[in-house]
């Protein structure tokens, strides 16, 4: 396989987005998109990495009743649909770096915002108009993240922390159920537009990477790392992608 750091990139990038619940496809593609790899090949292995992390991560979120489905059908009745419909709209190559290189970017900002603490008596009633703009949030984010390539947490995250949506462990476990559905949706979508060939053994190495970073990273929890300080490097990371994506397709 051409480029091997790849492998130990995506072990480390699983490792630590496990760790907080997340399954990091935003940070696969920045590193797939500075590598040149082939864009649908690219969408593909971002999905299927995000499922193999996410899954164990939702798993635990469910056992230990974090999950509030009441509040999640909402987002993700109108997000999944969408997402497999993002994911067959057939984009050029440049078109599609264009968005992925804007989409980073608008990631990374979201990522940097600090906000605070919430507390119980800060979270919002859920009431007909809240399940109204949830969908359409969901709706949105899963029609951008199936065009892409991602699950949409790095984008649901930081908006429901914004506005107070619930706490910071319920938005965590939202963002998991999110981004696993969502990537379920986006692969669907994309079994209908495959390219003729790609690279099988390349997909398998970096599946076996985001697993074992994955498990690592589940079981050592987040008690290891200050999770501010996790999401402001990956929001440089993820912000210096988009800006070398937007200048190899918009400048040259």
């Amino acid at each position: 396989m051409p480029h091997p750091e790849i492998l130990l990139f995506f072990f480390v990038i699983a490792f630590i987005y496990a760790s907080v619940g997340f399954g990091g496809g935003s940070s696969y593609l920045a590193i797939l998109a500075l590598y040149m790899l082939p864009f649908k090949e690219m969408r593909l292995i971002a999905l299927i990495c995000n499922i193999i992390v996410v899954t164990g991560g939702t798993i635990i979120f469910i056992k230990h009743k974090q999950v509030n489905w009441k509040k999640i059908l909402p987002l993700t009745l109108i997000s999944v649909p969408m997402a497999f419909l993002g994911a067959t709209i057939k984009l050029s190559q440049n078109t599609f770096f264009i968005i992925l290189g804007c989409s980073l970017i608008v990631a990374a900002v979201l990522l940097w915002i600090k906000t605070r603490q919430i507390i119980s008596e800060d979270i919002k009633s859920t009431d007909k108009n809240t399940y109204v703009k949830d969908g359409l949030l969901g709706g949105f984010i899963g029609l951008l993240s199936g065009m892409v390539g991602i699950g949409g947490g790095i984008f649901l995250s930081p908006l429901l922390n914004l506005v107070k949506w619930d706490t910071p462990k319920k938005i965590a476990a939202t963002a998991s159920v999110f981004i696993l559905v969502n990537s379920i949706g986006g692969i669907a979508g994309q079994l209908t537009n495959l390219p003729p060939a790609f690279n099988s053994t390349r997909i398998i190495l970096l599946c076996i990477a985001v697993f074992l970073g994955g498990q690592l990273g589940s079981r050592m929890g987040a008690v290891k790392f200050n999770p501010m300080v996790i999401r402001r490097m990956t929001a440089v990371l993820v912000f210096a992608a988009g800006i070398e994506v937007l200048y190899h397709h918009l400048f040259k």
